[in-house]
């Protein structure tokens, strides 16, 4: 039952969430906006068409997207995205979790160095950058949150616990904060990044998908889709008080909480401006510094400990 339900979600909470996002946003704009499932509808049309290729790309710009897709999907699979019992458990996943990401991001690219162009190349600059920041980020933030639960696995770690006193509730705080960022960077969301902007200046992850047609294209969509989900997911598992336990009210909280952070998302997105380039180091410090408050106040509690 918990593997069915898990699966079903991932099949269909991606294309929710992401449109969710951008119905906030047009609300925001005083529009109707899009459908909420107009990522699907958009999946169909891509995968009628005929992707091209440039004459310059190799084999790598073509398996790129789908490595992408793979990655997301391998992400998922030990998230506890319904708040328990993910699909796949075992000790240290959060290392597979972190790997699997960072493998996604590299074949991007490297599809973009692909192609030869110096603009993609900017951009692969950029998401280089950014990245080799955010990294630290998340792994200073899931030892935090093993070594706070005593476990190796992301979907104990993830299981929320409060304790003024002993620490918990900064050690939660934290912990909030850094994955909000590395969820906002990690799929190219304002204030780090615009999903839909076309201007050379400010391009990150999108000009790495700018060569990209058809089902190639579809790939990386849904890659993000899921991405978004998995970080949203990890996010709602720290919030819901009752995560932890395989229970209808564990499962629905964590789907209105997954709900909520993409509302939180769409609010950000359409009240806060994209960030300078020069400042985006900067806003992903902030993560950098909460994961490693996250982690010296761990360490502080498990030392005092009897």
């Amino acid at each position: 039952m918990a593997f069915i339900s898990n699966l079903l979600a991932l099949l269909v909470m991606p294309f929710f969430l992401l449109g969710l996002v951008n119905r906030v946003k047009s609300l925001w704009a005083g529009r109707r906006g899009p459908p909420l499932f107009q990522l699907a509808y958009d999946a169909l049309r891509l995968l009628r068409k005929i992707p091209v290729y440039s004459t310059t790309t190799t084999l790598l710009f073509r398996l790129a997207p789908w490595v992408f897709l793979v990655t997301a999907c391998g992400s998922a699979a030990v998230t506890p995205l319904l708040g328990s019992r993910p699909l796949l458990a075992f000790p240290f996943d959060f290392v597979w979790f972190a790997y699997v990401w960072a493998l996604g991001r590299v074949l991007l690219m490297l599809a973009g160095l692909d192609t030869g162009s110096s603009f993609e190349g900017m951009g692969v600059a950029r998401e280089a950058t950014f990245s080799t920041l955010l990294e630290p980020a998340l792994f200073l933030v899931t030892g935090a949150l093993c070594l706070r639960s005593g476990t190796h696995s992301l979907s104990r770690a993830l299981v929320p616990e409060l304790g003024v006193r002993d620490g918990s509730l900064l050690i939660w705080l934290c912990s909030v904060t850094t994955l909000f960022i590395v969820l906002q960077v990690e799929t190219a969301r304002m204030p780090v990044d615009d999903p839909t902007t076309h201007l050379e200046l400010t391009m990150v992850h999108e000009v790495m998908a700018l060569d990209h047609s058809g089902p190639d294209l579809l790939a990386i969509q849904l890659g993000s889709a899921i991405k978004f989900y998995v970080g949203a997911s990890a996010l709602a598992t720290l919030l819901n008080p009752w995560a932890g336990t395989w229970s209808a009210v564990s499962v629905v909280a964590n789907c209105t909480l997954s709900s909520l952070v993409a509302v939180i998302v769409g609010t950000v997105e359409s009240l806060i401006a994209r960030l300078k380039l020069r400042s985006v180091p900067k806003y992903i410090a902030v993560g950098l510094t909460s994961g490693a408050v996250a982690l010296l106040a761990t360490a502080w509690r498990t030392a005092g400990a009897p």
